[in-house]
C-alpha cells in the first residue's frame, strides 16, 4: 500500500498536516492537555454524583431555575465527565477530532458545573482548559488510527461495565436519603432499570429520584449513543500489502534480498509499505497500540533507505503514531539513528549457520548427532525439497498439518514469519519434512507426515527459518532432524547460509553463566532464566547454540526510554503473544490435539524473531 493521509497520496499532503512535517511538535502541551481533561472529568464525574460537591455560594441562585433544571444538570455534568475521559488519551496523541469534541464538551460542563450548584472553581476549570485547547489548536492537527466496526463490540462492553459500576456508586451515593435497607441485588437491578430509563425498586426522599433516574439514563443513553456512533461511522482499514505493493517488493528483493535474513518477511499481507520517492526502497510496518512498528531493514538499496525512512517518519508523524523498528541490523540501526535521531538498543542475536562450516563432525556436536542417529533409527525419514517441488496434493496436506499442529490458538509472528505456505510467488522457499509409518500401520490425516520445518529466501544463495510444526505424537527431537537435513541438502540447493531463530538477550545470558560474571549480569541473567518459565528465551538461545551458529546482533529503534514499554508491549500483540482482539462469534474450532508426550523443547512459529519476549 502506497502512502496515503485521509485517502491523499503522500505528495500531496493536506493543507492542515503539512506544518506536522516541517518539524518535531512538542508533546508538553497535549500532554499537559490530556492530563488535565483527566482531572476535569473527574471533577465532573464527581460533581454529578455525590451529593457534597454540590453545596455552594450560588446555592440561591440555583433555587430560582426550574425544578427538573438541576437533576438535568447532574446528568449532563455526569455525561460530559466520562466522555472527557474517553477523550484524554486522544488529546495527549495530538487527535484532532479528540480536540474538537472537547471543545464541544468542556463549556457544556462548565455551564452543568455551575446550574448543579456547584462552585464556580468547577466551572473556570473547564473555561481555563478550553482557552488552553483553543490556543495551542495547532498541536492537536494528527489523523484517525485505523478502525473497524469491532470498536463497537469493545465500546458496548467497556462502557457498559463502567455504566454499571458507576451506576452502583450513584445509587448508594444518598445513604440518608434511601427509604428502607435495599439489598445489593436491588440496586444493581435500580441500575439496569435506569440505564433503559425506568424506575427501580430503590425509592428516596427529597427528589433524590430525579436525580438519580436522570443520572442513569444519560449513562444508557451515552453508552447507545456511543455504540451506534462507532458501528455506523465509516471504517478506515489498517494499511494492508495490495499485489502491486507485493510486485514491487519481489522486485526490490529480487535486486537487493541478500542484505538482509528478515527481507522475506515483508511480503506478509498484513503489513503496510511505505516506499522511497525514487521506488529504490520500501520500509514495510504495521500500526499496533498506536505504535507504528517496522521490522527489520528497509527494503531495497541502501542509498534510498533515507528517503523511505523519511516517509515512515512522517507518515508517524500526521498520525501522532510512536515509532519504532524491531529486529533491524547494526547497519539498519546505524541509518535509522543517523536519519531519525531515535535511539537504537541490542535486542538479542540471530543465529546463523554458513553451510560450509557445519558438520556433525565433532564434541561440540555430539549431543546433536547423538539425537540424530536416533531418530533415524526408529524408521524416521527426512525430505527436502523448494516448495515449487511438491505437488498440489502434498502441498495441500502440509498446509493443513501446520494449522493442525499450530500450539496455540493465535497465529503468532510478525516481524520474522511469513504466515503462509506455498503461495504464488514463493516457490524458491524450501521444506523440510519428516516421515515415518505409523506402527499399526495406519496413517494419519496427513499420511505418514510427522514434522514440518519451512524456510524462506534469503537472496539467491540464503534461506531463512520461518516455521517449524510437528505432531505431538512424533518422537522428540524432529526439529533437531529437519534443520540438519535442511543444512546437509543446502549445498545441493544452491545455498551456503541458513538463518535459524533469533535468540533474546542472548549475550546476557551466554555471559552471565561464565565464570567471574559480576553480580549485576548473574541478577539479570536470572531474571531472563525466570521469565524464561512463560517465554522461550533461554530454551530458544540453547537450541539455537547446538548448532554452533554464527551470531548477528539484532536492535530496536525508539524514540525514548518512556516508550519502551509501550513499543514492547506493542511487539507482544503483533508477535501475537497478547491478543486485544474480540473473539469471532463464527471462527472455525480445529479438532483437538492429542496431548504432548514429553517437555521436550518443540520451537513452534513463535520461534522466529521477537517471539521470546
Amino acid at each position: 500500500m502506497s502512502v496515503t493521509v485521509d485517502g491523499d497520496k503522500a505528495g500531496s499532503v493536506p493543507t492542515r498536516v503539512r506544518r506536522i512535517l516541517r518539524g518535531p511538535r512538542p508533546a508538553k502541551v497535549p500532554s499537559l492537555v490530556g492530563t488535565a481533561c483527566t482531572l476535569i472529568g473527574l471533577i465532573d464525574i464527581a460533581a454529578g454524583v455525590f451529593p457534597r460537591f454540590r453545596v455552594s455560594r450560588v446555592h440561591a441562585l440555583a433555587e430560582v431555575l426550574p425544578g427538573t433544571l438541576g437533576p438535568l444538570s447532574a446528568a449532563l455534568s455526569l455525561s460530559v465527565g466520562v466522555l472527557l475521559l474517553l477523550l484524554a488519551h486522544g488529546l495527549k496523541r495530538h487527535k484532532r477530532r479528540a480536540w474538537r469534541a472537547a471543545v464541544v464538551l468542556l463549556p457544556l460542563g462548565a455551564a452543568a458545573q455551575f446550574v448543579w450548584r456547584h462552585s464556580v472553581l468547577g466551572a473556570l476549570l473547564s473555561v481555563a482548559l478550553l482557552t488552553l485547547l483553543l490556543r495551542h489548536r495547532g498541536e492537536f492537527a494528527a489523523l484517525p488510527d485505523p478502525r473497524s466496526r469491532w470498536r463497537a463490540l469493545a465500546n458496548f462492553v467497556v462502557m457498559g461495565a463502567g455504566s454499571l459500576a458507576l451506576g452502583l456508586v450513584i445509587v448508594s451515593a444518598h445513604p440518608r436519603r434511601v427509604l428502607g435497607s435495599p439489598s445489593l441485588t436491588d440496586r444493581l437491578e435500580h441500575v439496569l432499570y435506569g440505564l433503559f430509563g425506568f424506575e427501580g425498586p430503590v425509592e428516596y426522599t427529597h427528589g433524590v429520584d430525579w436525580t438519580v433516574g436522570y443520572s442513569l439514563g444519560a449513562l444508557g443513553m451515552l453508552t447507545a449513543l456511543t455504540t451506534i456512533y462507532l458501528a455506523f461511522r465509516p471504517e478506515h482499514p489498517a494499511a494492508r500489502l495490495t499485489d502491486d505493493d507485493e510486485a514491487r517488493l519481489r522486485t526490490l528483493l529480487a535486486q537487493h534480498g541478500g542484505r538482509d535474513s528478515l527481507g522475506h518477511f515483508a511480503l506478509r499481507r498484513d503489513k503496510g509499505v511505505i516506499f522511497s520517492p525514487s521506488g529504490k526502497a520500501a520500509v514495510c510496518y504495521r500500526v499496533v497500540s498506536g505504535v507504528m512498528l517496522a521490522s527489520g531493514d528497509p527494503i531495497g538499496d541502501v542509498e534510498a533507505w533515507p528517503g523511505a525512512i523519511e516517509r515512515f517518519m512522517d507518515e508517524a508523524k500526521i498520525h501522532s503514531w510512536t515509532p519504532a523498528v524491531m529486529g533491524c541490523s547494526e547497519t539498519g540501526g546505524q541509518v535509522w539513528t543517523r536519519e531519525t535521531g531515535l535511539d537504537a538498543l541490542e535486542l538479542g542475536d540471530e543465529a546463523v549457520v554458513d553451510v560450509e562450516d557445519f558438520s556433525l563432525s565433532g564434541r561440540a556436536m555430539r549431543n546433536v548427532r547423538q539425537m540424530v542417529k536416533r531418530i533415524e533409527r526408529n524408521g524416521y525419514t527426512t525430505r527436502v525439497r523448494r516448495v515449487r517441488d511438491l505437488d498440489p496434493e502434498e502441498l495441500e496436506r502440509v498446509r493443513q498439518a501446520a494449522a493442525a499442529w499450530r500450539g496455540t490458538d493465535t497465529e503468532r509472528g510478525f516481524s520474522m514469519a511469513l504466515g503462509r505456505i506455498g503461495a504464488p510467488g514463493d516457490g524458491e522457499a524450501v521444506i523440510a519434512t519428516a516421515h515415518k509409518k505409523d506402527d499399526d500401520g495406519t496413517d494419519s490425516p496427513y499420511g505418514d507426515l510427522k514434522a514440518i520445518i519451512h524456510f524462506v529466501p534469503w537472496g539467491p544463495d540464503g534461506m531463512s527459518l520461518e516455521l517449524m510444526r510437528r505432531d505431538r505424537t512424533a518422537d522428540p527431537g524432529m526439529n533437531e532432524l529437519l534443520i540438519v537435513a535442511a543444512l546437509q541438502a543446502s549445498p545441493g540447493l544452491g545455498i551456503a547460509r541458513v538463518s535459524l531463530n533469533f535468540a533474546m538477550f542472548r549475550a546476557a545470558l551466554a555471559r552471565g553463566e561464565k565464570i567471574g560474571a559480576g553480580p549485576v549480569l548473574r541478577l539479570w541473567r536470572g531474571l531472563l532464566v525466570f521469565l524464561s518459565r512463560w517465554f522461550q528465551i533461554e530454551s530458544l538461545y540453547k537450541f539455537n547454540a547446538k548448532f554452533q551458529p554464527r551470531w548477528e546482533p539484532r536492535f530496536v529503534v525508539y524514540r525514548t526510554s518512556r516508550d519502551l514499554p509501550r513499543i514492547g508491549f506493542a511487539a507482544m500483540q503483533a508477535e501475537g503473544f497478547v491478543n486485544l482482539s474480540l473473539p469471532r462469534p463464527f471462527a472455525r474450532r480445529r479438532p483437538a490435539r492429542a496431548p504432548r508426550p514429553c517437555a521436550h523443547l518443540t520451537p513452534g512459529p513463535a520461534e522466529r524473531g521477537v517471539h521470546a519476549a
